[in-house]
């Protein structure tokens, strides 16, 4: 069962809430909440916020806080206010307030849980292949030229 949280026109700039909801992507829902509540950036207590409800709404559909999980947390950039500060000379120096919207999605689905971490490690592996391969094919370039030319 899933259960989803969206907050929006959050006066909060997306990038920085990204910083506070990368910290706490991997931890239990309970656990972040305590983690983002002892976090000292201003970002944080608003996704305690949208966390609380996200979490009451999982219990409200009768899922265990304890064995719920993150099955995805969205930060996406909201409308943007236009500002002017007054220049020098006359002139006006533009600039954007950033917004954000908050989508949090808690499911307990144990089955998900594990694919999900093992589209995690196969990612990873090919990753870590596709680097090996890279490098190799970078040496043997580099050795056909050094041949070419001493060839000459």
């Amino acid at each position: 069962m899933e259960v989803q949280t969206i907050q929006k026109y959050i006066h909060t700039p997306p990038r920085k809430l990204r910083l506070v909801s990368d910290m706490v992507r991997s931890l239990p829902p309970t656990k972040a909440l305590n983690v983002l509540q002892l976090t000292p950036k201003m970002a944080a207590k608003d996704l305690v916020k949208a966390l609380q409800t996200a979490l009451a709404n999982a219990k409200q559909a009768g899922m265990d806080s304890e064995k719920v999980f993150f099955k995805k947390i969205e930060i996406n950039e909201s409308m943007k206010m236009r500002r002017f500060r007054a220049g020098t000379r006359g002139r006006v120096k533009p600039y954007k307030k950033r917004m954000s919207h908050i989508k949090i999605v808690l499911t307990d689905d144990l089955n998900l849980k594990s694919q999900m971490s093992n589209v995690k490690t196969a990612v990873k592996l090919e990753k870590k292949k596709e680097s090996m391969m890279g490098d190799s094919a970078v040496k043997s370039k580099s050795t056909e030229r050094g041949r070419t030319e001493s060839s000459k």
